[in-house]
């Protein structure tokens, strides 16, 4: 008996986030939210796979966070899938034997930026490192707030590095801004002499300034101390100071806010705000730029730059060379000259 066709053409599955708990449109620009897919066309190892799991916790909450993709998928069925979920940007990883690299493009037209992987560590191997690792519940209800540095060059490929990253998230209105949402931050510093990106990923935290990690810890948990060694209630207070427990306060930045934030940071005070990384952490390098979503003409290529320079050295050695050869060979004909000169000067006298 002959065996039927799957005539069903490849899905993505995508379990999508509900509406209701989202905005489609920014209040502050009046275009849509930038959404975004984290995904691969190939099969990753263990590592890798965890990486793109880091990063899709760090798009969130504008991510398809149990996006499933499988081996038949092309870009076109993620693109067809983009469109009516308004999803406006890829982040697409893909591992080769010498290399790890990652495409970050603009959906449905392009452009596309290539970025290699030189480093890279997981938010666990962050948190491990850490005495006390930071993650809270409601850490990613948010979106994160982007930070460039090192990018104001006039050069083209930076301009449009710059422009994708900052249409990646959310734009923010410092003047109306919630300081509740305000609990990631993303780093992204360019070094103009390696050409490497260094990428960061920190929550952000703020501090009562003057007051000791033993009273936050009562008013945040509302705990009961343990007051069986105290003979009084102050002692609680007193007994350990505030300078080993205020954790450095004078080295950390202050603000003043102008709402209260939680149980112990109350308006018109001053807070020390602090960072602590949660990772993913990548040291990555701009290698290409395409005009459109994978393809097109290509903006700006290091390897193109890398053989350009390579060439130009050669012709500026070779053009050298042939110099020292025209000299040369001008000293010989001139020493030849004198000689028969010379000559003819002795033939004459005999």
């Amino acid at each position: 008996m002959g065996r039927f066709k799957n005539n069903k053409k490849s899905r993505v599955i995508v379990k999508p986030i509900p509406k209701k708990n989202q905005e489609d449109v920014s209040h502050v620009t009046g275009d849509k939210i930038p959404k975004s897919f984290v995904f691969s066309r190939m099969k990753l190892p263990g590592p890798v796979k965890q990486l793109q799991m880091d990063l899709r916790k760090l798009m969130l909450p504008y991510t398809a966070l149990s996006l499933k993709e499988k081996k038949r998928n092309t870009l076109r069925d993620f693109l067809n899938v983009s469109g009516p979920m308004g999803v406006t940007h890829f982040l697409m990883l893909s591992k080769t034997a010498s290399s790890l690299s990652l495409r970050v493009a603009r959906t449905p037209q392009g452009p596309t930026l290539t970025f290699k992987i030189h480093q890279y560590s997981l938010a666990s191997d962050i948190a491990q490192s850490q005495l006390r690792p930071r993650c809270p519940q409601d850490l990613f209800k948010s979106p994160p707030l982007i930070v460039l540095s090192g990018f104001g060059s006039q050069e083209l490929h930076l301009k449009l590095a710059t422009i994708m990253f900052q249409n990646i998230f959310p734009a923010i209105d410092i003047n109306t801004v919630k300081l509740s949402t305000c609990q990631r931050l993303v780093l992204l510093n360019y070094n103009k002499d390696t050409k490497l990106i260094d990428f960061r990923h920190y929550s952000i935290r703020l501090q009562p300034v003057g007051v000791s990690r033993r009273i936050r810890k009562f008013v945040q948990n509302h705990q009961v101390p343990d007051l069986r060694n105290l003979q009084d209630v102050s002692d609680f207070v007193t007994k350990a100071g505030y300078g080993s427990e205020s954790e450095g306060d004078e080295e950390a930045a202050t603000v003043t806010l102008s709402s209260d934030l939680g149980r112990v940071n109350k308006g018109s005070t001053k807070s020390a705000v602090k960072l602590q990384e949660i990772g993913p952490r990548m040291t990555m390098q701009l290698v290409k730029v395409e005009e459109g979503l994978c393809t097109g003409g290509i903006i700006f290529s290091e390897y193109e730059n890398v053989d350009g320079k390579k060439e130009k050295l050669k012709k500026k050695q070779d053009e050298e060379g042939a110099e020292e050869e025209e000299e040369d060979s001008e000293e010989e004909d001139e020493e030849g000259s004198e000689e028969d000169g010379e000559d003819m000067d002795e033939d004459f006298e005999d």
